[in-house]
């Protein structure tokens, strides 16, 4: 399939038109794997409240691994789409190629780590839990842990086609995996009355499946950026070194950030099993609101990598405000829908009433702060990463996680007595006080002084 580099009109970069056919599709795309995380947590609630428990819990660990090589990837766009906007095509192809044999090297290695440390992730950093509910964790980490370099490829993939201007290649394929999981899931669950292994599965499968699409479309040499096909690869250190610039900083800050949030669910997990599944159930939700945001941040990265590869600090400006205002736009939208459908969602998890309870409280309460502070602590940073300036929101993130969200969760949840609401409190302080920082960060314009490539 023959692709074509995004229009660049002689006055902006990027028209609403280009903007519109960037966007929409990674919003598509990340919906469409969002509902992998919300068809799990809905059909493994038939087998109950301790299965929904312990998916959850490992969720939480692999959404740690696939922020990490989400970071990765947003380094090889940063990288490739700079050079992009030089119209250095053949250092943009070496990037992508270094990131996609990179991500899968590193993937491996970590894979079998998860596998050596399972003890200690099941007894040690899920806190007290019960037998039930770590069982079946241990049985959906067991397959999980194996499409581990699946998602990595997928997302290096992903991101070479996203650098292309293409986003709608990752949403089709998406969109396959997608119906593929959803029906295996039904079929294992209700049609063979599997447990915890009936969500498993069809993860573990689709994820396969997606990986090996992406990959070879990608071999494709008609392609702006394609992979070489060839066994015999050759790491380029400088190139790579380029790429972890940015993504290496990026995915310390989403490291840490899932770490933190792994850290207060051992917090959430002593205060018993409702408190989990509320805390999983609101988790999965509240990712609905957030879509839009997460979404067009990955390719508000392609825009303002183009842009500042092209020496135009203005238009990265421009384009900064302008996506900035679409964000504000579709979260309010989305948030509106979803708290409109949250009665309706909840009917079908069938939770307890407590569970229930918090669940409605955890989805509102994440609503209100997000269509108000969220794509200040969020959306804005991306510009920075984009410029270079990666290692700035790393600390500010790192920093707020320790200070904001995890020392003000034990405090609000245990001595303020708030239970498990006080760690989603902590959350909501921790998004003002970057939110703070970055705006004061643009404004000054230290970012527009770095460099990613020479």
């Amino acid at each position: 399939m023959q692709q074509k580099l995004l229009a660049l009109p002689s006055t902006k970069l990027f028209t609403n038109r280009d903007l519109f056919l960037l966007f929409v599709p990674i919003v598509i795309e990340q919906g469409l794997e969002y509902l992998v995380g919300l068809a799990d947590s809905i059909m493994v609630a038939h087998v109950g409240e301790s299965a929904v428990s312990g998916v959850s819990l490992v969720d939480f660990v692999m959404a740690l691994l696939i922020s990490l090589f989400a970071a990765l990837a947003t380094g090889g766009t940063v990288i490739a789409g700079q050079y992009m906007g030089r119209k250095q095509l053949e250092k943009s192809r070496e990037a992508a190629n270094q990131l996609v044999w990179f991500a899968g090297a590193v993937s491996i290695i970590i894979m079998v780590i998860i596998y050596l440390i399972k003890p200690l992730i099941l007894n040690g950093l899920f806190g007290q839990i019960t037998d039930e509910v770590r069982a079946n964790a241990n049985t959906y980490l067991m397959f999980t842990a194996i499409s581990i370099p699946f998602l990595a490829l997928y997302n290096a993939g992903a991101a070479i086609f996203r650098t292309m201007g293409n986003a709608k290649l990752p949403m089709y394929i998406m969109l396959a995996m997608n119906i593929v999981h959803a029906i295996g899931n039904a079929v294992l669950i209700y049609g063979f009355h599997f447990g915890v292994e009936g969500v498993a599965i069809p993860t573990l499968l689709s994820r396969i499946a997606a990986a090996a699409i992406i990959i070879t479309w990608a071999f494709n040499k008609k392609l702006p950026l394609y992979i070489k096909k060839s066994f015999n690869h050759k790491f380029n250190w400088s190139m790579i070194n380029k790429i972890l610039g940015i993504g290496v900083p990026y995915g310390l800050e989403n490291g840490l950030f899932n770490l933190g949030r792994i850290v207060v669910l051992s917090l959430v997990s002593s205060f018993g099993t409702a408190a989990i599944a509320a805390n999983a159930v609101g988790g999965t939700i509240v990712m609905f609101e957030v879509l839009p945001g997460m979404a067009i941040g990955f390719g508000m990265t392609v825009v303002i990598s183009r842009c500042i590869g092209t020496g135009d600090y203005e238009q990265a400006k421009y384009f900064t405000k302008k996506i900035i205002g679409i964000v504000y736009a579709a979260q309010v939208v989305c948030c509106a829908l979803i708290l409109a459908l949250l009665p309706s969602i909840l009917n079908v998890y069938g939770l307890s009433e407590t569970a229930t309870s918090l669940t409605t409280q955890i989805v509102w309460w994440h609503a209100v702060f997000e269509v108000i502070i969220w794509p200040l602590a969020y959306t804005l940073p991306v510009t920075f990463r984009a410029s270079g300036d990666a290692k700035f929101p790393m600390w500010v993130g790192i920093l707020s996680m320790f200070c904001c969200r995890i020392a003000f969760a034990y405090l609000f949840s245990i001595y303020f007595h708030m239970g498990m609401f006080g760690t989603w409190v902590a959350m909501f302080i921790d998004w003002i006080v970057k939110a703070l920082i970055f705006v004061r960060r643009y404004l000054h314009g230290k970012w527009t002084k770095f460099h990613a490539i020479n």
